[in-house]
């Protein structure tokens, strides 16, 4: 899930990228590394990095092509060799006016050149960052017309779809209608240029960069070519199908809520419907809930469930919420299925939900299911929590282990310490005892050293004198030290 807001973040930023060439791609890749390590919380940091790479080098980048394939760039003796490095120097410069110029004066003065081909895409990448884009797209056009063994012609394909999508925001009639054509799903497969099949991330894929045109396009124009790809059904597809998905959960149209209910019901691939699951959640209405209420019910995939309930957990409306406790409360649904429920009911810290995980903790025969509740108590806070808390420690007729972990959330959740130091010479069971100590070494106060002394000095039994010693052990209180040396040397 949290992957999701990730790919949010690189999407809308992918928007405004240039089409780095692939052979510049490992001087990338710990940067890539980088942003693939990112979590949802890092999605402005992922943001930050792709405007990094948007700010690439320009010398770097070329001279990583310079070091490849000799037969494919210039030769110390080739006359091209001064326009290409001139214009390299431009781009590094930033000076893309002059850089655009350079390139295609190489191109039209020696267009039988080995690099030809390349420095019409280079041209093309600098007359988009001047947005100069009608020019960059007739550049690319022919760079696919004429050079179609050139190096960077897969790159090419990708940022004539960037250039593509931005003409088509400014309401170029041509480029919304190339955006359409490329975005029809292949009649056999999701295959492109090279043979391999296209992932959602795919950057230089010209199919995956004209659906991110799509995003550009209202509802009524995108959603039926969205459907289309959609419909497709082969394993090649599914990164195509995956970012349709996240297209079509952006588009507030009225069938919205029905392609991603069917995309979750019927899609092959099992990352397909997960991430449909998930953009249900953000439409947030009615017919949604209801959705997820369905899946959840009817689901036999179990991290289809797992993000059935992570997605009414992120919708803040009643109905959604008892769904959730209904589920928790189920006898006959899978226990993982029924702890998740329940640790999302806590993160809500409702009074409402409060009240009922403390009521459903007496009905449930697992202990798995019993220790989530006590958990998702200890994070929800308050004092009718705190006090249930302490009950379920001091009761007899409670598992030993359950009053332990009730116990130690009381001392982790800043339970009263005076009523904590009180229960020690009032429990009979020796691991409750430990426990104490154990929750008293792990506050702060200077009362809870107090109590570890008069554990350490005057308890009975051996054992829980070494527990308390040890503990001592740990503190860097003076104080402690000094009962250290008192036990030492009596």
């Amino acid at each position: 899930m949290q992957a999701m807001y990730l790919m949010v973040a690189v999407v809308v930023g992918m928007q405004q990228q240039p089409v780095v060439p692939r052979i510049v791609v490992p001087a990338l890749a710990h940067a890539q590394v980088a942003l693939q390590g990112l979590d949802a919380l890092d999605a402005l940091d992922a943001l930050d990095a792709l405007d990094a790479l948007d700010g690439l080098d320009a010398v770097d980048a070329i001279d990583a092509v310079d070091t490849g394939d000799a037969g494919t760039l210039q030769d110390e003796q080739d006359p091209t060799d001064s326009l290409w490095r001139a214009a390299r120097q431009a781009l590094n410069r930033a000076d893309y006016q002059s850089a655009a110029s350079l390139y295609g004066d190489l191109a039209h003065r020696y267009p039988n050149a080995s690099h030809a081909g390349d420095a019409l895409y280079w041209a093309a990448f600098a007359l988009y960052k001047n947005d100069n884009l009608d020019r960059a797209r007739g550049l690319l056009i022919t760079q696919q017309q004429r050079y179609r063994k050139a190096a960077t012609l897969r790159d090419g394909d990708a940022l004539l779809a960037r250039v593509q999508a931005a003409l088509a925001k400014q309401g170029d009639g041509e480029a919304a209608e190339w955006i359409r054509r490329h975005a029809q799903p292949a009649a056999d497969t999701g295959r492109t240029r090279g043979g391999s099949c296209p992932g959602e991330d795919d950057d230089d894929d010209l199919r995956i960069a004209a659906l991110n045109g799509l995003l550009q396009m209202d509802a009524t124009s995108a959603l039926p070519i969205l459907k289309k790809v959609l419909a497709k059904r082969d394993a090649c597809s599914a990164g195509l199908r995956r970012k349709a998905v996240f297209i079509v959960s952006q588009k507030h149209g009225g069938e919205t809520e029905d392609i991603l209910l069917d995309v979750a019901r019927n899609d092959p691939d099992s990352e397909v419907r997960q991430q449909a699951v998930f953009w249900l959640s953000q439409v947030g209405s009615d017919r949604a809930v209801t959705a997820l209420d369905s899946i959840l019910r009817g689901a036999t995939d179990p991290e289809l469930q797992d993000k059935a309930i992570f997605a009414l957990s992120q919708i803040h409306q009643g109905r959604a919420g008892q769904i959730l406790r209904d589920y928790a409360a189920n006898e006959h649904a899978p226990d993982e299925a029924r702890e998740k429920a329940i640790f999302w009911l806590g993160q809500q810290r409702s009074p409402e939900n409060a009240a009922f995980l403390r009521g459903l903790y007496a009905k449930l025969a697992s202990e798995e299911l019993k220790e989530k509740v006590i958990f998702s108590l200890s994070q929800m806070g308050g004092a009718d929590n705190g006090r249930w808390l302490m009950d379920i420690a001091l009761n007899e007729r409670e598992p030993v282990e359950m009053r332990k972990k009730a116990l130690f959330w009381v001392g982790q959740t800043g339970g009263n310490l005076d009523q904590l130091a009180g229960l020690y010479d009032r429990m009979q069971n020796q691991e409750m005892k430990e426990q104490l100590i154990f929750v008293y070494s792990q506050r702060h106060e200077a009362a809870a050293l107090d109590q570890l002394i008069r554990i350490a000095k005057t308890e009975q039994d051996k054992e829980l004198r070494k527990k308390a010693i040890f503990w001592l052990g740990q503190s860097h209180d003076p104080r402690a030290a000094q009962v250290l040396l008192e036990i030492i040397n009596p």
